[in-house]
């Protein structure tokens, strides 16, 4: 367990998770909110696994819920920049009966605490649908702030859909 919660706590991604991932993000709900919406296979989830997470260019945690364990989404920085001290945060929510209930929110905490406490960094940034309020909501929730307007974004199946790019400081920067 890396960060615990009171609904959830989060848990280093494994190979072992590959089979999750590719369903929750082979989801319709899940696959359009994300600009890349290709389907995800195994084989280039493992891709991923290898060339990005065990170099540490992201870091992926699984979300599960505190009552029996159960893994319903991911949290992950992707884009880590330990120079800046900066990432890209991103989440979802994979398992359908698993929205509504405010895993969202605590988990995003969870993972700004873990950014900072123990990634060191200084600053996160997301992208996010300007139409997909739940999210948007939960980010400010979590303490995210709109940082401009980012129109007309083609996603990698051809539809175009305007975002917002949202930041959180996670320290004063000053050093």
């Amino acid at each position: 367990m890396v960060k615990d919660g009171t609904k959830v706590f989060l848990r280093k991604i494994t190979y072992d998770d590959t089979p999750l991932i590719v369903k929750w993000r082979n989801n319709e709900r899940v696959r359009n909110n994300f600009i890349y919406r290709e389907v995800f296979t195994e084989e280039g989830h493992n891709s991923w696994m290898k060339n990005q997470v065990e170099t540490g260019e992201a870091i992926q945690l699984i979300i599960c819920e505190k009552t029996d364990g159960r893994p319903v989404g991911s949290v992950y920085l992707r884009d880590v920049d330990m120079e800046l001290r900066e990432a890209e945060y991103g989440i979802f929510i994979g398992e359908d009966d698993a929205l509504g209930k405010g895993y969202g929110n605590e988990a995003a905490t969870l993972m700004c605490d873990y950014a900072k406490d123990e990634v060191g960094l200084r600053r996160l940034i997301l992208r996010v649908f300007t139409d997909n309020e739940p999210a948007r909501k939960s980010y400010e929730h979590a303490g995210f702030v709109k940082m401009q307007a980012l129109p007309d974004v083609e996603c990698s199946d051809g539809e175009v859909r305007d975002m917002i790019l949202m930041e959180k400081k996670l320290t004063d920067m000053v050093e």
